[in-house]
């Protein structure tokens, strides 16, 4: 799926796209369990981190980082959740998750992945979320 993702974003076909970022795509999720619930997609696509060497990796690392900056400076989030897994899709994509005071602290104590329901999670609308992924295009491109 990240490849056909990636191909998507490339063609200019990708809805969920927020920005090209020097390492990939940043993209919002699928689902918003939370507001804030984006992605970083390597273009190219690679299996895992160690595939990426020297100034690519940090430059992956650096573009993750720079959206959890966008997310904190776009939302009322009170810390942002990184999470490269790669255990069910086995190629490189970085979840970035805003996290909120206002989550049950129940919830909120786990990865968002464990607290949420994704099966029943609200999924990304254009209208609903597109002031939140417009804000974050801004924020990335300045």
């Amino acid at each position: 799926m990240i490849h056909d993702r990636v191909e998507a974003a490339r063609r200019g076909e990708n809805p969920y796209v927020i920005t090209r970022m020097p390492s990939g795509w940043a993209v919002m999720g699928d689902v918003q369990p939370v507001p804030g619930y984006t992605l970083l997609l390597p273009d190219p696509v690679v299996a895992g981190i160690n595939d990426l060497e020297g100034a690519v990796r940090e430059q992956y690392l650096r573009d993750m980082v720079r959206l959890g900056d966008g997310l904190l400076a776009c939302t009322d989030a009170y810390r942002i959740n990184y999470e490269i897994l790669g255990n069910t899709e086995q190629a490189l994509h970085a979840h970035v998750t805003a996290r909120y005071e206002w989550e049950e602290p129940k919830i909120r104590a786990h990865p968002a992945f464990v607290g949420y329901d994704w099966k029943t999670a609200r999924r990304f609308d254009p209208e609903a979320d597109g002031a939140l992924r417009d804000a974050l295009r801004d924020f990335l491109s300045a």
